[in-house]
């Protein structure tokens, strides 16, 4: 799985509407991962957290309005978006799951396109460089699209890892990321980097952001990782 595709959790009890969601996902250049009941989702998404999470309402044991209301209740968790699909239609329902804290309700049977619509709506929110769009910082610019980062009329030469590293941070700038978390993030959970490994390239990408001159925006958080801004 490569760390720069966004990945999109699954969670439906029906195996055909499972695979056919999954199919077209993977089509669209997604990650996903699939859960067939409540208990699993909740398992997968403590061990590896997704960036989106597709997830049907009408489920034996869990519901899903269970599962989210756990999902928007953790700190480290609730800000997944979450987009419920369901059968029910009233819209008491609606306001039902959107309370609950779902991001999105999408009523079956439903258009594919326009649930793949939705969920890349999502992560043109929470992800946005892996939608290709443009993200700025100060007088740093990252064009996710065209792959260039320029500091105010400079281009500047970044290696892939060190590109990665930048658009996480301009993602959510300020917030503070632990090693762990960005080679996660950059790296991605299949591949084994020692936690230095992340400081050499942060040292790299500092080296990057500064060559034609300006401050270092990426500051070192003790005890806790590091942070744009």
């Amino acid at each position: 799985m490569s760390a720069a595709q966004p990945r999109v959790l699954i969670v439906e009890d029906e195996p055909a509407q499972r695979e056919v969601l999954a199919y077209n996902l993977e089509a669209e250049g997604f990650a996903v991962s699939q859960a067939q009941n409540g208990e699993e989702a909740l398992l997968l998404i403590d061990e590896d957290a997704p960036d989106i999470i597709v997830l049907d309402w009408m489920m034996p044991n869990l519901s899903g309005i269970e599962i989210c209301r756990r999902i928007k209740i953790k700190p480290e968790t609730r800000s997944i978006p979450v987009i419920m699909l369901s059968a029910l239609a009233e819209e008491v329902d609606r306001v039902r799951g959107l309370e609950t804290g779902a991001d999105d309700y999408v009523v079956k049977p439903y258009s594919v396109l326009e649930l793949m619509a939705r969920v890349r709506s999502q992560l043109r929110r929470v992800r946005p460089s892996t939608m290709g769009q443009r993200l700025e910082f100060d007088d740093i610019i990252l064009d996710a699209e065209t792959h260039k980062v320029t500091r105010g009329p400079d281009e500047l030469k970044l290696g892939p890892t060190e590109f990665r590293l930048l658009s996480t941070f301009m993602e959510k700038p300020g917030r503070v990321w632990s090693r762990e978390q960005l080679l996660d993030r950059v790296w991605g959970r299949d591949i084994y980097v020692d936690t230095r490994t992340v400081d050499v390239h942060i040292g790299r990408l500092r080296k990057a952001l500064t060559q034609y001159g300006g401050g270092n925006p990426v500051r070192t958080v003790r005890g806790a990782g590091y942070a744009l801004g």
